[in-house]
């Protein structure tokens, strides 16, 4: 009997062992992994197209870093999609009502089986789905905003290629910044600060460094981390 016991807790062990990485392509965002799910982002937003149910999500998380590094704002036009290329702008229109908004995708989610992207509080607002809490959607990638002299323009992303730098620190105090970015200075190129202005409060980010390729900025990023810096993260310009 004891064999037997230890053979099915074996069993089960082998049975309840989580599930590999799925393979990447080189140079593609790394796969990551939510209940036990592996999500593979897109490598690009080009001709993507998607229908499902649509929520919404607010106060609980106002003012918490999103998947993109930046303050999830529920009062902005944004949105959280499990695959999309962050920084995608996607049309959002109600299947019922033909009702439409376009928000930027900045986080990741919805982690419910079924949902397909959540909005914040104001798209929802503006999609009348604040009341109801999901409708039913269709969402159309448009790619990155671009203005021109004739108005807004999308262009297709390339999530890959492009501008990127690291952001080490965020601080309320410029002082604080500017000491952060004077050690950072003596050891990197291109230390600098950008002012993010929450709207409840300001924000100075200390970032450092910069690529050309999303492979580069993953090296450059493990590097920073070797050097002492492991909560940097990869910031597109």
């Amino acid at each position: 009997m004891p064999l037997l016991v230890g053979i099915l807790l074996l069993l089960q062990a082998c049975t309840t062992a989580p599930p590999p990485a799925p393979p990447t392509p080189k140079g593609h965002p790394k796969p990551y992994r939510v209940y036990g799910t592996w999500y593979k982002p897109l490598p690009h937003a080009r001709d993507f197209s998607q229908q499902g149910i649509a929520s919404w999500y607010g106060q609980k998380f106002h003012g918490r870093k999103t998947s993109s590094g930046e303050v999830y704002n529920m009062y902005a036009m944004t949105a959280a999609h499990k695959t999309l290329p962050l920084g995608t702008w996607v049309r959002v229109r109600r299947l019922d009502s033909g009702k439409q908004i376009v928000v930027r995708v900045n986080d990741r989610g919805p982690f419910v089986h079924g949902r397909i992207i959540d909005l914040s509080y104001t798209a929802a607002k503006e999609m009348d789905m604040v009341g109801p809490g999901t409708a039913r959607v269709e969402i159309v990638a448009l790619g990155e905003r671009r203005q021109t002299a004739s108005g807004d323009a999308f262009v297709p992303m390339d999530y890959y290629n492009g501008s990127f730098t690291f952001q080490v620190g965020a601080f309320s105090s410029r002082d604080n910044a500017e000491r952060l970015r004077a050690k950072l200075d003596l050891a990197f190129t291109n230390a600098h600060i950008t002012r993010y202005d929450r709207g409840d409060a300001v924000f100075y980010r200390v970032r450092v460094g910069r690529c050309n390729d999303l492979e580069s900025a993953e090296k450059y990023e493990l590097h920073l981390a070797a050097s002492g810096y492991p909560d940097a993260f990869i910031v597109a310009e």
